[in-house]
């Protein structure tokens, strides 16, 4: 029997299953946000960002960046409002972006909208570059921190899959969605690639 050495640019890491860091958004996400029903129903990892009242966005790429190179293997993001933003532009600043296998990207908040400017300095502009992973871009016709038509931008701009969920709102906790089984089949289609 013959056994292959493994080639030199192959990285055993990236075989291993997949975790899944939920991203939340600017004030964290309640219990009964879909991400945390994930996180409680599936084991999923919540990346824990230090203020969630006043997200400073440098911290919040730190954080994520350690996250990253800390998880045993590839990762996959599940990122709702500001954490949309953040995946933007962690994206074009870090040096690991080959342990991300996807991005499940649900309602990002438009932060250059001025009230959430105002209320989320150092956050704008958007990012508006191509992600270098697969993504999904789950965006609301009611959404009230971001339009049909700047979500609709933000996909086509990230390179991202566009899924219209109807009347939505902000795909919160306040949209009813439960533990969100639809959101929860698109993950899985990143986890499969």
């Amino acid at each position: 029997m013959t056994v292959l050495a493994p080639s030199a640019n192959f990285d055993a890491t990236l075989a291993q299953p997949a975790t899944v860091l939920i991203l939340p958004g600017w004030q964290g996400s309640g219990a009964d946000h879909w991400q945390m029903q994930w996180a409680r129903l599936h084991g999923y990892a919540v990346v824990e960002q230090n203020d969630w009242m006043r997200p400073l966005r440098g911290d919040w790429l730190a954080r994520l960046d350690d996250t990253v190179i800390d998880a045993p293997g590839p990762v996959v993001f599940a990122a709702h409002s500001l954490g949309c933003i953040l995946v933007a532009a962690w994206a074009t600043v870090s040096r690991h972006t080959t342990r991300v296998r996807g991005a499940l990207l649900v309602a990002p908040g438009d932060t250059e909208d001025p009230e959430l400017n105002n209320r989320l300095p150092g956050w704008s502009p958007i990012v508006r570059q191509a992600l270098p992973f697969k993504s999904i871009l789950v965006g609301s016709q009611n959404d009230p921190y971001c339009t049909l038509t700047r979500a609709q931008g933000l996909a086509q701009d990230w390179g991202a899959r566009w899924v219209d969920l109807g009347a939505a709102g902000h795909i919160n906790a306040d949209s009813s969605l439960g533990d969100w089984p639809m959101g929860h089949a698109l993950l899985q289609t990143l986890l499969k690639d």
